[in-house]
C-alpha cells in the first residue's frame, strides 16, 4: 500500500522531521524509509502499526473540538474518520440514526470493516486521483449498499472531503449527499 508511504513523507513535512531522524525513529536506514516514501518498498507490518500510531487523528485542540462539535451538530448524515485508519471520531445524528451502534461503542473503532466494495474501490482510486499529494480535496462516487445491521451503508452518492486537522493529521468527513 502506497498509501501509508505518502502518509509518512506528508507526516514529515509537515512537522520539519528530517528522513534521517525518521528513519532513527522506524529503527531502519535512511535509503529504506526513502524507498518506503517512493512506494518501491511496502512497510513491513510492524512499520505500518507505529505509523498508525503516530499518524492518528486525535481531536485534541480547540479547532478539531470545534469540527467534532459541528460534525455532531450537522443535519447531514456524516461522519468524520482519520483519513488514514479509518477510525471514527465523529458522527452526526443523521448518521448516527441509521447506526444501532452508539458512538460510544464506535468512537476510535475502524468503520472499514463496513466498507462496501464501492467504497473499497474508490479507496483504491485515491493515489491516483492526488489525494495523498493533496492535489483532490474531496471526491464523490456511487455506492451501493453494505447489509450490516450495525454501520448500515445504503445506495447513494458519498461525498469525502479531506480535512488537515491541528496537529497536521488528515481527516475525511464523509457525507452522504444523495439517497
Amino acid at each position: 500500500m502506497h498509501e501509508f508511504g505518502r502518509a509518512l513523507k506528508r507526516w514529515r513535512r509537515l512537522r520539519g522531521v528530517k528522513q534521517s531522524h525518521a528513519a532513527e525513529m522506524f529503527g531502519v536506514t535512511q535509503a529504506t524509509l526513502s524507498r518506503w516514501e517512493r512506494g518501491h518498498h511496502q512497510l513491513p507490518a510492524a512499520a505500518q502499526r507505529k505509523l498508525e500510531h503516530v499518524l492518528r487523528a486525535p481531536l485534541d485542540s480547540a479547532a478539531d473540538a470545534a469540527l467534532r462539535r459541528l460534525v455532531e451538530a450537522s443535519a447531514l448524515p456524516t461522519h468524520l474518520v482519520c483519513d488514514l485508519t479509518h477510525r471514527l471520531l465523529a458522527a452526526s445524528p443523521a448518521r448516527l440514526a441509521d447506526w444501532t451502534a452508539d458512538m460510544a461503542e464506535l468512537r476510535g473503532q475502524s468503520l472499514w470493516p463496513f466498507a462496501t466494495d464501492e467504497i473499497r474501490a474508490a479507496e483504491g482510486r485515491l493515489g491516483e486521483l492526488g489525494w495523498y499529494d493533496e492535489a483532490v480535496s474531496e471526491v464523490s462516487f456511487w455506492t451501493g449498499a453494505n447489509d450490516s445491521p450495525i454501520v448500515p451503508i445504503h445506495p447513494g452518492i458519498l461525498l469525502w472531503e479531506r480535512l488537515q486537522l491541528s496537529d497536521g493529521t488528515l481527516a475525511r468527513l464523509a457525507t452522504t449527499v444523495v439517497r
